[in-house]
Protein backbone atom coordinates (compact mmCIF):
# COMPACT_ATOMS: atom_id res chain seq x y z
CA UNK A 1 0.00 0.00 0.00
CA UNK A 2 1.36 3.41 -0.92
CA UNK A 3 1.17 6.14 1.68
CA UNK A 4 0.33 9.78 1.13
CA UNK A 5 2.89 11.86 -0.71
CA UNK A 6 3.77 15.45 0.07
CA UNK A 7 4.35 18.30 -2.38
CA UNK A 8 6.88 20.81 -1.08
CA UNK A 9 6.21 24.53 -1.32
CA UNK A 10 8.44 27.36 -0.09
CA UNK A 11 6.73 30.38 1.46
CA UNK A 12 8.99 33.11 2.90
CA UNK A 13 11.64 30.54 3.70
CA UNK A 14 9.22 28.25 5.53
CA UNK A 15 8.75 24.78 4.14
CA UNK A 16 5.12 23.83 3.55
CA UNK A 17 3.79 20.50 2.32
CA UNK A 18 0.34 19.79 0.98
CA UNK A 19 -0.48 16.10 1.34
CA UNK A 20 -2.20 14.27 -1.49
CA UNK A 21 -3.90 10.88 -1.48
CA UNK A 22 -2.47 8.09 -3.61
CA UNK A 23 -3.96 5.00 -2.03
CA UNK A 24 -7.09 3.13 -1.05
CA UNK A 25 -8.24 2.23 2.44
CA UNK A 26 -6.97 -1.03 3.96
CA UNK A 27 -9.10 -2.60 6.72
CA UNK A 28 -10.09 0.39 8.86
CA UNK A 29 -7.02 2.40 7.85
CA UNK A 30 -7.52 5.38 5.56
CA UNK A 31 -5.01 7.74 4.01
CA UNK A 32 -5.74 11.43 4.36
CA UNK A 33 -7.82 13.28 1.81
CA UNK A 34 -6.40 16.45 0.20
CA UNK A 35 -6.67 19.23 2.80
CA UNK A 36 -3.77 18.68 5.19
CA UNK A 37 -1.02 21.32 5.07
CA UNK A 38 2.23 20.60 6.94
CA UNK A 39 4.60 23.51 7.66
CA UNK A 40 8.02 23.53 9.28
CA UNK A 41 8.18 26.70 11.38
CA UNK A 42 11.62 26.52 12.96
CA UNK A 43 14.77 24.40 13.01
CA UNK A 44 16.80 23.73 16.12
CA UNK A 45 20.54 23.85 15.64
CA UNK A 46 22.36 23.53 18.95
CA UNK A 47 22.78 27.06 20.26
CA UNK A 48 19.01 27.60 20.22
CA UNK A 49 18.36 24.12 21.60
CA UNK A 50 18.42 20.58 20.28
CA UNK A 51 16.14 17.55 20.33
CA UNK A 52 12.82 18.56 21.88
CA UNK A 53 11.34 15.48 23.54
CA UNK A 54 8.04 17.14 24.44
CA UNK A 55 5.28 19.13 22.84
CA UNK A 56 4.28 22.77 23.18
CA UNK A 57 1.83 24.72 25.32
CA UNK A 58 -0.02 27.80 24.12
CA UNK A 59 0.47 30.72 26.50
CA UNK A 60 -1.90 33.47 27.53
CA UNK A 61 -0.06 35.76 25.10
CA UNK A 62 -0.87 33.53 22.12
CA UNK A 63 2.72 32.31 21.72
CA UNK A 64 3.92 28.75 22.27
CA UNK A 65 6.41 27.56 24.87
CA UNK A 66 8.45 24.39 25.08
CA UNK A 67 11.70 22.69 26.07
CA UNK A 68 14.60 20.98 24.35
CA UNK A 69 16.52 18.11 25.92
CA UNK A 70 19.95 19.11 24.61
CA UNK A 71 21.49 22.23 23.16
CA UNK A 72 21.94 25.69 24.51
CA UNK A 73 25.21 27.13 25.78
CA UNK A 74 25.83 24.13 28.03
CA UNK A 75 24.20 21.39 25.91
CA UNK A 76 21.85 20.63 28.80
CA UNK A 77 18.63 21.83 27.23
CA UNK A 78 16.61 25.01 26.92
CA UNK A 79 13.24 26.66 27.46
CA UNK A 80 12.03 28.48 24.36
CA UNK A 81 9.19 30.61 23.04
CA UNK A 82 7.96 30.56 19.45
CA UNK A 83 5.40 32.83 17.84
CA UNK A 84 2.62 31.44 15.61
CA UNK A 85 4.61 32.79 12.67
CA UNK A 86 7.76 30.88 13.66
CA UNK A 87 10.03 33.41 15.43
CA UNK A 88 11.93 31.39 18.05
CA UNK A 89 13.44 32.91 21.21
CA UNK A 90 15.56 31.00 23.73
CA UNK A 91 14.37 31.97 27.22
CA UNK A 92 16.75 29.87 29.34
CA UNK A 93 19.74 27.58 28.90
CA UNK A 94 20.05 24.92 31.58
CA UNK A 95 23.17 24.10 33.58
CA UNK A 96 23.99 27.79 33.69
CA UNK A 97 24.90 27.40 37.37
CA UNK A 98 27.86 25.47 38.76
CA UNK A 99 27.05 21.80 39.22
CA UNK A 100 23.84 22.16 37.20
CA UNK A 101 21.91 22.91 40.39
CA UNK A 102 19.39 24.70 38.17
CA UNK A 103 18.62 21.39 36.44
CA UNK A 104 19.50 19.74 33.17
CA UNK A 105 17.82 17.91 30.30
CA UNK A 106 14.11 18.81 30.46
CA UNK A 107 12.12 16.10 28.69
CA UNK A 108 8.56 17.25 29.41
CA UNK A 109 6.08 19.89 28.36
CA UNK A 110 5.50 23.01 30.43
CA UNK A 111 2.26 24.06 32.10
CA UNK A 112 1.21 27.68 32.46
CA UNK A 113 -0.23 28.32 35.91
CA UNK A 114 -3.04 30.67 36.79
CA UNK A 115 -0.40 33.23 37.88
CA UNK A 116 0.99 33.36 34.34
CA UNK A 117 4.30 31.64 35.08
CA UNK A 118 5.31 28.31 33.56
CA UNK A 119 6.21 25.25 35.63
CA UNK A 120 8.17 22.21 34.51
CA UNK A 121 10.64 19.47 35.37
CA UNK A 122 14.16 18.45 34.43
CA UNK A 123 15.22 14.82 34.17
CA UNK A 124 18.66 15.47 35.64
CA UNK A 125 20.61 18.15 37.43
CA UNK A 126 19.63 19.85 40.64
CA UNK A 127 21.40 19.64 43.97
CA UNK A 128 21.53 15.82 43.82
CA UNK A 129 21.53 15.28 40.04
CA UNK A 130 18.16 13.52 40.37
CA UNK A 131 16.14 16.18 38.57
CA UNK A 132 14.21 19.26 39.54
CA UNK A 133 10.92 21.13 39.50
CA UNK A 134 11.27 24.70 38.24
CA UNK A 135 9.29 27.85 37.58
CA UNK A 136 10.07 30.24 34.73
CA UNK A 137 8.53 33.57 33.79
CA UNK A 138 7.64 34.59 30.24
CA UNK A 139 10.76 36.78 30.31
CA UNK A 140 13.03 33.83 31.15
CA UNK A 141 13.69 34.22 34.88
CA UNK A 142 14.05 30.68 36.26
CA UNK A 143 13.60 29.56 39.86
CA UNK A 144 14.44 26.03 41.00
CA UNK A 145 11.60 25.01 43.33
CA UNK A 146 12.75 21.53 44.29
CA UNK A 147 15.69 19.18 43.77
CA UNK A 148 14.80 15.49 44.00
CA UNK A 149 17.02 13.37 46.23
CA UNK A 150 16.00 9.81 45.37
CA UNK A 151 14.00 9.24 48.52
CA UNK A 152 11.29 11.60 47.34
CA UNK A 153 11.63 10.46 43.72
CA UNK A 154 14.13 10.90 40.93
CA UNK A 155 14.31 11.61 37.21
CA UNK A 156 10.87 13.05 36.39
CA UNK A 157 10.31 12.56 32.67
CA UNK A 158 6.76 13.97 32.63
CA UNK A 159 5.39 17.44 33.11
CA UNK A 160 3.11 18.81 35.80
CA UNK A 161 -0.58 19.59 35.97
CA UNK A 162 -2.16 22.29 38.09
CA UNK A 163 -5.16 20.77 39.86
CA UNK A 164 -8.29 22.53 41.01
CA UNK A 165 -6.76 23.04 44.48
CA UNK A 166 -4.04 25.25 42.94
CA UNK A 167 -1.21 22.81 43.61
CA UNK A 168 0.85 20.95 41.00
CA UNK A 169 0.98 17.19 40.64
CA UNK A 170 3.45 15.01 38.82
CA UNK A 171 5.32 11.72 38.65
CA UNK A 172 8.87 10.44 38.82
CA UNK A 173 9.99 7.35 37.01
CA UNK A 174 12.42 6.28 39.74
CA UNK A 175 13.16 6.68 43.41
CA UNK A 176 10.67 6.94 46.23
CA UNK A 177 10.44 4.73 49.30
CA UNK A 178 10.76 1.50 47.29
CA UNK A 179 12.52 2.63 44.12
CA UNK A 180 9.74 2.30 41.55
CA UNK A 181 8.87 5.96 41.12
CA UNK A 182 6.40 8.28 42.78
CA UNK A 183 3.34 10.48 42.50
CA UNK A 184 3.97 13.86 44.14
CA UNK A 185 2.35 17.17 44.96
CA UNK A 186 4.20 20.47 44.98
CA UNK A 187 2.87 23.88 45.98
CA UNK A 188 3.49 26.94 43.79
CA UNK A 189 6.13 28.01 46.31
CA UNK A 190 7.98 24.67 46.16
CA UNK A 191 6.87 22.52 49.11
CA UNK A 192 6.87 18.91 47.86
CA UNK A 193 4.89 16.01 49.30
CA UNK A 194 5.30 12.42 48.10
CA UNK A 195 1.77 11.04 47.75
CA UNK A 196 2.61 7.50 46.64
CA UNK A 197 5.70 5.35 46.09
CA UNK A 198 5.51 2.55 43.53
CA UNK A 199 7.42 -0.62 44.31
CA UNK A 200 10.58 -1.74 42.56
CA UNK A 201 9.73 -5.23 41.26
CA UNK A 202 6.83 -7.69 41.11
CA UNK A 203 4.61 -4.66 41.44
CA UNK A 204 0.93 -5.37 40.98
CA UNK A 205 0.24 -1.65 41.41
CA UNK A 206 2.75 -0.77 38.68
CA UNK A 207 6.09 1.00 38.60
CA UNK A 208 8.04 3.49 36.49
CA UNK A 209 5.54 6.32 36.11
CA UNK A 210 6.94 7.59 32.81
CA UNK A 211 3.93 9.73 31.85
CA UNK A 212 2.16 12.60 33.54
CA UNK A 213 -1.26 12.84 35.16
CA UNK A 214 -4.67 14.19 34.25
CA UNK A 215 -7.33 15.37 36.69
CA UNK A 216 -10.70 13.86 36.00
CA UNK A 217 -14.03 15.63 36.39
CA UNK A 218 -14.47 13.64 39.62
CA UNK A 219 -11.47 15.48 41.10
CA UNK A 220 -9.18 12.43 41.15
CA UNK A 221 -5.93 12.06 39.23
CA UNK A 222 -5.47 9.40 36.56
CA UNK A 223 -2.25 8.07 35.07
CA UNK A 224 -0.25 5.13 33.75
CA UNK A 225 2.84 3.19 34.73
CA UNK A 226 5.11 1.81 32.04
CA UNK A 227 5.77 -1.48 33.86
CA UNK A 228 4.24 -3.60 36.59
CA UNK A 229 0.72 -4.82 37.01
CA UNK A 230 1.31 -8.55 37.18
CA UNK A 231 1.16 -9.66 33.52
CA UNK A 232 4.05 -10.19 31.16
CA UNK A 233 2.93 -11.73 27.86
CA UNK A 234 5.81 -11.86 25.37
CA UNK A 235 8.58 -11.23 27.84
CA UNK A 236 9.45 -7.82 26.44
CA UNK A 237 8.23 -6.43 29.74
CA UNK A 238 11.25 -8.09 31.40
CA UNK A 239 9.04 -10.13 33.74
CA UNK A 240 8.02 -6.90 35.43
CA UNK A 241 4.55 -6.67 33.95
CA UNK A 242 3.47 -4.52 31.03
CA UNK A 243 2.04 -1.48 32.74
CA UNK A 244 -1.08 -0.22 34.44
CA UNK A 245 -3.73 2.47 34.49
CA UNK A 246 -4.33 3.92 37.95
CA UNK A 247 -6.44 6.44 39.83
CA UNK A 248 -5.15 8.38 42.82
CA UNK A 249 -6.88 10.85 45.10
CA UNK A 250 -5.34 14.23 45.91
CA UNK A 251 -4.52 12.81 49.34
CA UNK A 252 -2.64 9.82 47.90
CA UNK A 253 -4.97 6.81 47.92
CA UNK A 254 -4.13 4.79 44.79
CA UNK A 255 -6.41 2.34 42.98
CA UNK A 256 -5.15 0.20 40.10
CA UNK A 257 -7.79 0.24 37.38
CA UNK A 258 -6.20 -2.03 34.76
CA UNK A 259 -3.14 -4.20 34.08
CA UNK A 260 -1.99 -4.47 30.46
CA UNK A 261 -1.08 -7.65 28.61
CA UNK A 262 -3.78 -9.73 30.29
CA UNK A 263 -5.02 -10.90 26.86
CA UNK A 264 -3.32 -13.42 24.61
CA UNK A 265 -0.19 -11.97 23.00
CA UNK A 266 -0.82 -8.61 24.70
CA UNK A 267 -3.57 -7.80 22.21
CA UNK A 268 -4.88 -5.19 24.66
CA UNK A 269 -1.58 -3.30 24.52
CA UNK A 270 1.66 -3.13 26.50
CA UNK A 271 4.03 -0.52 27.96
CA UNK A 272 1.94 2.67 28.15
CA UNK A 273 4.35 5.60 28.26
CA UNK A 274 1.97 8.43 27.33
CA UNK A 275 -0.43 10.45 29.47
CA UNK A 276 -4.17 9.85 29.45
CA UNK A 277 -6.71 12.44 28.38
CA UNK A 278 -10.31 12.64 29.52
CA UNK A 279 -12.57 13.11 26.53
CA UNK A 280 -15.87 14.93 26.34
CA UNK A 281 -17.70 11.60 26.76
CA UNK A 282 -16.21 11.26 30.26
CA UNK A 283 -13.96 8.32 29.39
CA UNK A 284 -10.18 8.33 29.28
CA UNK A 285 -8.16 7.67 26.14
CA UNK A 286 -4.53 6.73 25.75
CA UNK A 287 -1.92 4.71 23.88
CA UNK A 288 0.52 1.89 24.48
CA UNK A 289 3.97 1.87 22.91
CA UNK A 290 3.81 -1.86 22.10
CA UNK A 291 1.31 -4.68 22.13
CA UNK A 292 -2.03 -4.65 20.42
CA UNK A 293 -3.16 -7.25 17.93
CA UNK A 294 -0.16 -6.57 15.68
CA UNK A 295 2.42 -5.65 18.35
CA UNK A 296 2.80 -2.12 16.97
CA UNK A 297 1.09 -0.36 19.85
CA UNK A 298 -2.54 0.49 20.47
CA UNK A 299 -5.07 3.22 21.13
CA UNK A 300 -7.42 2.40 24.00
CA UNK A 301 -10.40 3.75 25.90
CA UNK A 302 -10.91 3.13 29.61
CA UNK A 303 -13.86 4.11 31.78
CA UNK A 304 -13.31 5.80 35.16
CA UNK A 305 -14.13 2.44 36.76
CA UNK A 306 -11.55 0.49 34.75
CA UNK A 307 -13.29 -1.14 31.76
CA UNK A 308 -10.78 -1.05 28.90
CA UNK A 309 -11.47 -1.32 25.17
CA UNK A 310 -8.70 -1.53 22.58
CA UNK A 311 -9.80 0.78 19.75
CA UNK A 312 -6.97 0.40 17.25
CA UNK A 313 -3.89 -1.77 16.86
CA UNK A 314 -1.08 -0.30 14.78
CA UNK A 315 0.84 -2.10 12.06
CA UNK A 316 -1.96 -4.22 10.54
CA UNK A 317 0.40 -4.95 7.64
CA UNK A 318 4.10 -4.49 7.05
CA UNK A 319 5.84 -2.10 6.68
CA UNK A 320 3.49 -0.41 9.19
CA UNK A 321 2.24 2.36 6.90
CA UNK A 322 -0.12 3.52 9.66
CA UNK A 323 2.73 3.99 12.13
CA UNK A 324 4.35 2.11 14.99
CA UNK A 325 4.56 2.96 18.72
CA UNK A 326 2.07 5.81 19.24
CA UNK A 327 2.58 8.65 21.74
CA UNK A 328 0.22 11.11 23.43
CA UNK A 329 -3.26 11.95 22.14
CA UNK A 330 -5.19 15.20 22.00
CA UNK A 331 -8.94 15.50 21.42
CA UNK A 332 -9.64 18.22 18.87
CA UNK A 333 -12.69 20.38 18.36
CA UNK A 334 -14.12 17.94 15.80
CA UNK A 335 -14.36 15.29 18.55
CA UNK A 336 -11.65 13.13 17.00
CA UNK A 337 -8.30 12.22 18.55
CA UNK A 338 -4.98 13.22 17.03
CA UNK A 339 -1.52 11.92 17.80
CA UNK A 340 1.86 10.88 16.48
CA UNK A 341 3.82 7.64 16.23
CA UNK A 342 7.54 7.28 16.87
CA UNK A 343 8.15 4.94 13.93
CA UNK A 344 6.43 3.53 10.88
CA UNK A 345 4.67 5.42 8.14
CA UNK A 346 5.83 5.73 4.57
CA UNK A 347 9.42 6.50 5.59
CA UNK A 348 9.59 4.69 8.95
CA UNK A 349 10.16 7.98 10.80
CA UNK A 350 6.68 8.18 12.32
CA UNK A 351 3.31 9.61 11.44
CA UNK A 352 0.58 12.04 12.45
CA UNK A 353 -2.77 10.28 12.70
CA UNK A 354 -6.42 10.89 13.48
CA UNK A 355 -8.77 8.35 15.03
CA UNK A 356 -12.44 8.48 15.88
CA UNK A 357 -13.79 7.45 19.27
CA UNK A 358 -14.72 4.13 17.65
CA UNK A 359 -11.20 3.46 16.40
CA UNK A 360 -11.35 4.32 12.70
CA UNK A 361 -7.84 5.61 11.99
CA UNK A 362 -6.58 7.96 9.27
CA UNK A 363 -2.89 8.61 8.60
CA UNK A 364 -2.51 12.34 8.01
CA UNK A 365 1.22 12.69 7.50
CA UNK A 366 4.38 10.57 7.31
CA UNK A 367 7.56 12.19 8.60
CA UNK A 368 10.51 11.81 6.29
CA UNK A 369 13.41 12.46 8.66
CA UNK A 370 12.14 12.40 12.22
CA UNK A 371 9.58 11.22 14.72
CA UNK A 372 6.99 13.51 16.25
CA UNK A 373 6.17 14.45 19.82
CA UNK A 374 2.91 15.54 21.42
CA UNK A 375 0.53 17.69 19.39
CA UNK A 376 -1.39 20.66 20.75
CA UNK A 377 -4.36 22.25 18.99
CA UNK A 378 -4.00 26.02 19.03
CA UNK A 379 -7.07 28.21 19.43
CA UNK A 380 -6.73 29.02 15.72
CA UNK A 381 -7.67 25.38 15.05
CA UNK A 382 -4.19 24.51 13.74
CA UNK A 383 -2.05 21.79 15.36
CA UNK A 384 1.46 22.62 16.57
CA UNK A 385 4.10 20.03 17.39
CA UNK A 386 7.79 19.22 17.56
CA UNK A 387 10.10 16.62 16.09
CA UNK A 388 12.99 15.24 18.10
CA UNK A 389 15.33 14.95 15.11
CA UNK A 390 15.36 16.08 11.51
CA UNK A 391 15.29 19.55 10.10
CA UNK A 392 18.18 21.54 8.68
CA UNK A 393 20.61 20.48 11.42
CA UNK A 394 19.01 17.14 12.36
CA UNK A 395 18.37 18.61 15.83
CA UNK A 396 14.59 18.79 15.64
CA UNK A 397 11.92 21.17 14.44
CA UNK A 398 8.68 22.93 15.31
CA UNK A 399 5.89 22.29 12.82
CA UNK A 400 2.23 23.00 12.20
CA UNK A 401 -0.42 20.80 10.63
CA UNK A 402 -3.58 22.45 9.37
CA UNK A 403 -6.43 19.98 8.79
CA UNK A 404 -9.09 22.63 8.20
CA UNK A 405 -10.55 22.88 11.71
CA UNK A 406 -11.94 26.23 12.78
CA UNK A 407 -10.96 28.50 15.68
CA UNK A 408 -12.23 28.06 19.24
CA UNK A 409 -11.68 29.43 22.73
CA UNK A 410 -10.16 27.58 25.66
CA UNK A 411 -11.25 28.23 29.25
CA UNK A 412 -8.60 27.90 31.96
CA UNK A 413 -9.44 26.28 34.25
CA UNK A 414 -12.20 24.14 32.71
CA UNK A 415 -14.28 24.06 35.91
CA UNK A 416 -15.06 26.38 38.80
CA UNK A 417 -17.59 27.78 41.22
CA UNK A 418 -19.75 30.86 40.65
CA UNK A 419 -17.51 33.88 41.11
CA UNK A 420 -14.30 32.02 40.27
CA UNK A 421 -11.87 33.72 37.92
CA UNK A 422 -11.49 32.24 34.43
CA UNK A 423 -9.05 33.04 31.65
CA UNK A 424 -10.29 32.55 28.09
CA UNK A 425 -7.63 31.95 25.46
CA UNK A 426 -8.43 32.59 21.82
CA UNK A 427 -7.43 34.23 18.57
CA UNK A 428 -8.41 37.75 17.42
CA UNK A 429 -10.49 38.44 20.54
CA UNK A 430 -10.20 42.23 20.28
CA UNK A 431 -13.64 43.80 19.99
CA UNK A 432 -15.50 40.90 21.64
CA UNK A 433 -19.00 41.98 22.65
CA UNK A 434 -20.29 39.01 24.67
CA UNK A 435 -19.09 36.14 26.86
CA UNK A 436 -21.60 33.54 28.04
CA UNK A 437 -21.40 30.37 30.16
CA UNK A 438 -23.97 27.97 28.71
CA UNK A 439 -26.10 30.97 27.75
CA UNK A 440 -25.61 33.02 30.95
CA UNK A 441 -23.92 36.35 30.29
CA UNK A 442 -20.71 37.20 32.15
CA UNK A 443 -18.82 40.42 32.70
CA UNK A 444 -15.40 40.33 31.06
CA UNK A 445 -12.28 42.24 30.11
CA UNK A 446 -10.41 41.87 26.83
CA UNK A 447 -6.78 41.87 27.96
CA UNK A 448 -5.21 41.22 24.56
CA UNK A 449 -6.10 39.69 21.18
CA UNK A 450 -5.41 36.27 22.74
CA UNK A 451 -6.82 36.66 26.27
CA UNK A 452 -10.09 37.54 28.00
CA UNK A 453 -10.51 37.49 31.78
CA UNK A 454 -13.91 36.86 33.35
CA UNK A 455 -15.67 35.25 36.31
CA UNK A 456 -18.27 32.48 36.39
CA UNK A 457 -21.59 34.35 36.50
CA UNK A 458 -24.41 33.67 38.95
CA UNK A 459 -26.92 31.24 37.45
CA UNK A 460 -24.36 29.62 35.15
CA UNK A 461 -24.68 25.91 34.43
CA UNK A 462 -22.33 23.40 32.87
CA UNK A 463 -21.90 23.89 29.13
CA UNK A 464 -19.91 25.69 26.45
CA UNK A 465 -18.34 29.09 26.88
CA UNK A 466 -19.18 31.29 23.90
CA UNK A 467 -17.53 34.53 22.79
CA UNK A 468 -19.12 36.82 20.22
CA UNK A 469 -16.48 38.63 18.17
CA UNK A 470 -16.93 41.23 15.42
CA UNK A 471 -16.55 38.52 12.78
CA UNK A 472 -18.43 35.64 14.34
CA UNK A 473 -18.96 33.46 17.40
CA UNK A 474 -16.49 30.95 18.83
CA UNK A 475 -17.05 28.48 21.63
CA UNK A 476 -14.92 26.48 24.02
CA UNK A 477 -13.28 23.24 22.97
CA UNK A 478 -14.75 21.43 26.01
CA UNK A 479 -17.77 22.23 28.20
CA UNK A 480 -17.04 24.36 31.25
CA UNK A 481 -18.13 22.49 34.38
CA UNK A 482 -19.81 24.61 37.06
CA UNK A 483 -19.15 23.07 40.48
CA UNK A 484 -21.11 23.71 43.65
Amino acid sequence: MRAATATRIKVAGIETRKISDESKPATNLEIASPAQVFTTLANFGGSNGSNPFAGLVQGFDGNFYGTTYYGGANNSGTVFKITPAGKLTTLYRFCAQSGCVDGANPSASLVQASNGDFYGTTLAGGANNDGTVFKITTMGTLTTLHSFDGGDGMNPSAGLIQATDGNFYGTTRGGGAIGGGTVFKITPSGTLTTLYSFCGENCTDGFTAYAGLVQGTDGNLYGTTQYGGGYDGFGYCFDYGCGTVFKITLSGTLTKLYSFCNHNNCSDGALPDAALIQATDGNFYGTTALGGANQGGAVFRITPTGTLTTLYSFCPQLPCADGYSPTDLVQATDGNFYGTTALGGANNFGTVFKTTAKGSLTTLYSFDVSDGATLVQATSGVFYGTTTYGGTYNAGTVFTLNVGLGPFVEAQPTSGKVGAGVKILGTSLTGATSVTFNGTAATFTVVSPSLITTTVPAGATTGEVKVIKPHGTVQSNVPFRVVH
